[in-house]
């Protein structure tokens, strides 16, 4: 089973520590690494933060696309003159797990029709869900489990990421299905290569 792993991970939104998460998971897996789209920092892009945060065997696969302007991929693609196609992308091929981080919440869109979702409902991918809190945190939430459901994409892991108000983290845990696992993830004060892999040893991911 964990030879066969594939899972998509995705935020309530922007900046609620999608690739950190994705970092941990990818170890905590002896998981590859693949971001399809990078748009700004290309000088310390995700892709090179999960690198140097993981162990020096994880395996990184290129981005498909890097695109110069820190904004919604579809705007930064249309900014350098390009039209993503994502219904053409496929999954690099590997016979390890694989740990896919997307940009952004389920809705950011990689061309004026087609969503990240749709991107996620295309390659048939499980879904792990960070959120983070902090004021609308439980409507996002709320909407990204329900938009998943309605679309019947199944949500493995749910993620707490970082310190969580009790009265929010009750709420938003009352509406995970059964077969949901839950992991919290402590704020991280030195977040390096070292500190994700004492915190892995504390999770029971299997």
């Amino acid at each position: 089973m964990k030879e066969a792993l594939k899972l998509f991970v995705s935020g309530i939104g922007t900046g609620v520590g999608k690739t950190i998460c994705a970092a941990i998971l990818t170890e905590a897996f002896e998981a590859d690494y693949w971001k399809p789209v990078q748009a700004g920092d290309l000088d310390r892009s995700d892709s090179m933060r999960v690198q140097a945060l993981v162990s020096e065997d994880r395996i990184i696969h290129e981005e498909r696309y890097r695109l110069s302007l820190p904004a919604s991929p579809h705007k930064a693609a249309r900014i350098e003159n390009l039209q993503l196609q994502p219904s053409e992308w496929q999954l690099p091929a590997t016979h390890r797990p694989l740990i896919v981080e997307g940009a952004g919440g389920l809705l950011v869109p990689l061309n004026d029709h087609y969503f990240m979702l749709d991107l996620i409902s295309q390659w048939q991918l499980p879904v792990a869900l960070v959120a983070r809190d902090y004021l609308g945190c439980i409507n996002h939430t709320l909407l990204s489990i329900a938009l998943l459901s309605a679309r019947h994409i199944c949500m493995p892991l749910f993620i707490f990421n970082g310190c969580f108000d009790a009265d929010a983290k009750r709420v938003i845990s009352l509406q995970l299905s059964p077969g949901t696992k839950v992991l919290e993830i402590p704020d991280i004060e030195n977040i390096d290569r070292a500190a994700i892999q004492q915190l892995v040893k504390t999770l029971h991911l299997f």
